[in-house]
């Protein structure tokens, strides 16, 4: 059995037990949403109607009565296995899945290693990527995200900190090419830009309804080889403050503007927010950042 699947088989239990479906999403902590979409997927996925709906709520059918006598015995071993392990629920210990993308590295890698020697029983894994991780399924923890507002009901978001953006050339291209004095006027310069002109990064969208494309003559689909052309003199491109100043060649050519920067977010499953390892990690970023 998968673990959606035994999502679905709880929240059935719960709806059965309460009779109603709002009644079932406040025992579980969760949006009345995501009990009606577990409902209609199990049904879908068993081929039968577990519920009968009625203006009161929701009763029982013969199929869903098969099934919650299941639920109820799975019910009970689980409740006889939290009363066996409970006296470890206090620990920060075990793996703690963080994932985010990579350009949050320079600042949340730092930290990953302070709290991990704080609680040296925790492994750290950090997984960065342009996949997005599903918190529902458990694969990872906490994610720090960038851009609009995730808006998942099942998920607990909190806004975190701005990730501020400029635009940076190095020390040779600037002794080769010269450094433009404001950040409209940049004709005759080359850039570093990502392949997708589409791509919906505030910095790429501002630079590409400024500057001509064939002058964005370097052009890549991860940031950190964009890094390293800007690094290498290639163009002027734009940087996380947080990354550039792991590198003293690179200029800043310009204060970073708010058209330039995303918001952060972090994001954790009502499921586990509340546990003792999660909120000790919360508890640690948000004062590490801080001093961001």
């Amino acid at each position: 059995m998968s673990i959606s699947t035994w999502d679905e088989i709880r929240t059935a239990f719960h709806v059965a037990r309460a009779g109603t479906v709002s009644g079932a999403a406040e025992e579980l902590g969760v949006h009345h949403a995501t009990v009606i979409r577990h409902i209609d997927a199990l049904e879908d996925r068993l081929g039968v109607k577990l519920f009968q709906r009625h203006p009161r709520g929701y009763s029982s059918t013969e199929a869903g009565q098969d099934l919650l006598q299941v639920a109820q015995a799975t019910d009970d071993q689980f409740a006889q296995l939290v009363n066996r392990i409970r006296g470890r629920g206090d620990e920060v210990t075990g793996e703690l899945v963080v994932t985010s993308l990579a350009f949050v590295s320079p600042r949340l890698t730092p930290t990953l290693a302070r709290f991990q020697e704080r609680y040296p029983d925790v492994v750290v894994r950090f997984l960065t990527g342009e996949e997005v991780l599903r918190l529902e399924y458990g694969e990872a923890h906490v994610a720090i995200r960038a851009g609009a507002k995730p808006d998942n009901p099942d998920n607990v978001v909190q806004p975190f900190v701005p990730l501020r953006v400029s635009f940076y050339a190095s020390q040779d291209y600037i002794e080769r090419k010269g450094r433009p004095e404001t950040a409209d006027g940049m004709d005759g310069h080359t850039f570093v830009g990502l392949d997708n002109f589409k791509s919906r990064a505030p910095s790429m969208r501002w630079l590409v309804d400024r500057v001509p494309t064939d002058s964005i003559i370097f052009r890549g689909s991860d940031n950190r080889v964009l890094r390293d052309a800007i690094v290498e003199g290639v163009g002027i491109g734009a940087l996380t403050c947080w990354e550039a100043e792991r590198h003293p060649n690179l200029v800043r050519l310009f204060d970073p503007r708010p058209e330039w920067e995303a918001p952060l977010w972090l994001v954790t499953h009502v499921d586990l927010h509340r546990t003792t390892k999660v909120q000790a990690f919360l508890s640690f970023l948000k004062e590490e950042a801080k001093s961001w």
